[in-house]
């Protein structure tokens, strides 16, 4: 199977998790170019395989991502499907929960970046370290520069009642989606491991992912006081379907 393929059954694959993922897309290309305009240079923080970079390139022609991940597998794969837009996308291998992520960054832009965007990815950091990679893109982002992080934010015992709707609703869109052959997660990474290029990576991605615990859920509120607790000078939300969210910072 091609790197083609593979990204498309990766989309297949996370709408199944993800209702109207491509809305939740199309919300942060259109809040990106209201904010920035349509000429900017944005990180994509934890890329995966370069589904919004890709889609973030296509969208503004003038537009540089520097796409930055710590699995080997996906940045492999990334590599490979953002190939075709040449020097206007850059490929960093740098693990968010490193302290100097931002320093390595840093010393590979002429300007500072007047976007961060994320998708489905920092869900994984502890929340400390959330709190430290918010502090990190305030400080790392142009005066007036734009975060937008799209993720599931789950809910608590004050509101069970749309808990239990997300649930459903959740529930309802995966079994649909499977039916209609998209991958589950551990199915989709056994064909990413098939890979002959990609497959051999699989060792090294074990040992840089060993001994991380599993990261508790978190609401939109612990979001936005992360946001706050960061500097920036102003923070909320852009978007929300039951639990999945599009957040915003403006530096």
């Amino acid at each position: 199977m091609n790197h083609t393929e593979l990204v498309e059954r990766w989309d297949r694959q996370q709408a199944a998790y993800i209702a109207h993922r491509e809305a939740r897309f199309e919300v942060m290309l259109g809040a990106l170019e209201l904010a920035v305009g349509t000429s900017f240079t944005a990180v994509d923080l934890a890329c995966g395989p370069g589904s919004l970079a890709s889609r973030l390139l296509s969208r503004f022609p003038e537009a540089r991502v520097i796409a930055i991940d710590y699995d080997p597998m996906l940045l492999a794969l990334a590599r490979k499907h953002l190939a075709g837009f040449g020097d206007r996308v850059q490929i960093v291998d740098a693990d968010l929960v490193d302290p100097l992520w931002s320093a390595q960054l840093r010393d590979q832009l002429e300007d500072r970046p007047q976007a961060v965007v994320s998708t489905t990815a920092l869900h994984w950091l502890l929340p400390a370290q959330l709190v430290d990679v918010y502090g990190q893109v305030r400080s790392l982002l142009a005066r007036g520069g734009l975060l937008l992080n799209g993720d599931h934010f789950r809910f608590d015992e004050r509101t069970q009642h749309i808990a239990s709707w997300a649930a459903r609703h959740d529930s309802a869109t995966q079994k649909r989606s499977f039916v209609e052959g998209a991958d589950e997660w551990d199915a989709w990474w056994n064909l990413l491991g098939a890979h002959p290029d990609i497959g051999p990576l699989q060792g090294e991605r074990t040992r840089r992912f060993a001994g991380r615990d599993a990261s508790p859920p978190t609401t939109v509120k612990f979001q936005l006081a992360a946001l706050r607790q960061a500097g920036f000078a102003e923070s909320g939300t852009v978007w929300q379907l039951f639990d999945d969210y599009v957040v915003y910072g403006v530096a």
